[in-house]
């Protein structure tokens, strides 16, 4: 718990005075009265390692700083139904607060710890259902004006600070990530052996799911992109109901969540285990722009140079292959490479997918990146039927995406142990066949 106990004490400094309310998320109903599984609120778990719901985080910085978890309490009989609950008590000593409290005192307890507090960090605008609650907080403290009483002059969102802290990866944070990754390259690697024509994408995320939770991961972290032929296509396939043919690519993109934090691994392969000609000459073409961008991400680097090296090596692939037309400066000025490649190079990575931070500062130049950074780098190369295209390209969708860690020296790719070589690619299926 030192490193949540850190985090919260990191963010407290920073407030210097105020009061600060961060909620976690509901349970959702999925139907009648059965729930989607649960997933915390990052931002609050980031802060407390709790898991449970109904808690709220409330932070008290100043001369008498303070921290206070609000929670469900203990209660024999709905755990004989639901599961183990901590309660205040026990919560408040395993998870190292100053005091914990029934979540069914927060209508109570928060305007008398708002009171004469300078200002309130929260959320504003996350949630509906939680602005309403701040808010009648805010009128019950101002209704005690007479009193000598004072509210909260000064609204600030919390999450400006709490995103710059996530951006920069603990030791604790960064090994998490890196089982994460491992457990999520493995399942790539045994796809690859899954993999014959007849079989159905379902089939295949049915062996990333037995990967991920026979090694620990608790949940995938996205939906799974199970996408054979066509359907890679479609930037966020996620049907994974066709079947497998011979001489189409699949691409999967799939990772897993490991105690919150997220891995994010695309490969893409030939069904029947070798490449064609055309395949293999657009994810060649795919593969050394993820090297060039890889090479590109260092603390000497800022955020879009990854994204600009790739595109200068896809954009000189598409013209070479007849897919855009005319010299790269008027194809990068033109944005005609968008009919291949439409998406941008990769995102920041952590307790979510697409994880907290900001990608250009308050002047609008790109952030420089940072040792502790992690982030994906996944160019791609989609090309749909089209009267522009030659036909051989037809219906090929090529992505390869890594997790890569900024260090001092430059970087470190986490995700390595998946296979992405069209030489190792092809020994694996060798390996898959010989095994059928």
């Amino acid at each position: 718990m030192q490193e949540f106990s850190r985090r919260r004490q990191q963010l407290i400094t920073s407030m210097q005075a105020g009061i600060a309310v961060i909620p976690t998320a509901p349970e959702v109903t999925r139907n009648r009265d059965s729930h989607y599984p649960y997933r915390f609120d990052s931002y609050f778990y980031y802060l407390t390692g709790f898991k449970e719901p109904e808690a709220v985080l409330v932070l008290i910085a100043g001369p008498s700083p303070k921290t206070i978890l609000f929670c469900r309490d203990k209660d024999i009989d709905r755990e004989i139904w639901d599961g183990f609950r901590y309660g205040p008590d026990a919560a408040k000593t395993e998870f190292g607060f100053d005091e914990a409290y029934s979540i069914t005192q927060l209508d109570e307890q928060l305007p008398k710890l708002m009171a004469n507090q300078p200002e309130l960090f929260f959320s504003l605008g996350s949630d509906a259902g939680w602005d309403a609650k701040v808010s009648a907080w805010l009128n019950a403290v101002k209704a005690q004006a007479r009193t000598g009483v004072q509210a909260p002059s000064k609204l600030v969102d919390v999450r400006q600070t709490l995103d710059a802290m996530r951006l920069l990866k603990s030791p604790y944070e960064i090994n998490l990530m890196r089982r994460s990754a491992s457990i999520a390259a493995s399942a790539h690697n045994r796809a690859m052996r899954a993999v014959i024509p007849g079989k159905w994408e379902y089939e295949i995320e049915a062996e990333f799911l037995h990967a991920f939770y026979s090694q620990g991961a608790q949940a995938p972290a996205y939906t799974s992109i199970v996408a054979g032929g066509a359907n890679a296509c479609t930037l966020h396939y996620n049907a994974n109901n066709a079947q497998l043919n011979v001489g189409d690519l699949l691409l999967i993109d799939a990772g897993c969540e490991l105690d919150g934090y997220a891995s994010d691994i695309t490969r893409t392969f030939p069904v029947s285990g070798r490449f064609s000609g055309p395949q293999k000459d657009l994810y060649e073409l795919v593969l050394a722009s993820q090297a060039a961008a890889i090479a590109s991400v260092s603390p000497q680097h800022h955020w879009n140079a990854p994204h600009e090296a790739a595109l200068d090596v896809l954009v000189d692939g598409f013209i070479h292959y007849g897919l855009c037309q005319g010299s790269r400066d008027a194809v990068l000025e033109t944005g005609s490479y968008r009919q291949f490649y439409m998406h941008r190079t990769g995102h920041w990575l952590g307790l979510d997918v697409h994880d907290a931070g900001e990608y250009k500062t308050a002047n609008g130049d790109w952030v420089m990146l940072q040792p502790g950074n992690m982030l994906t780098v996944e160019p791609g190369c989609y090309v749909r039927p089209a009267d522009n295209v030659p036909e051989h390209f037809w219906n090929i969708g090529i992505r390869i995406e890594d997790d890569v860690l900024v260090t001092d020296k430059g970087h470190d790719v986490i995700t390595s142990a998946a296979v992405k070589t069209v030489a190792d690619i092809e020994v694996l299926m060798r390996q898959r066949a010989a095994a059928v």
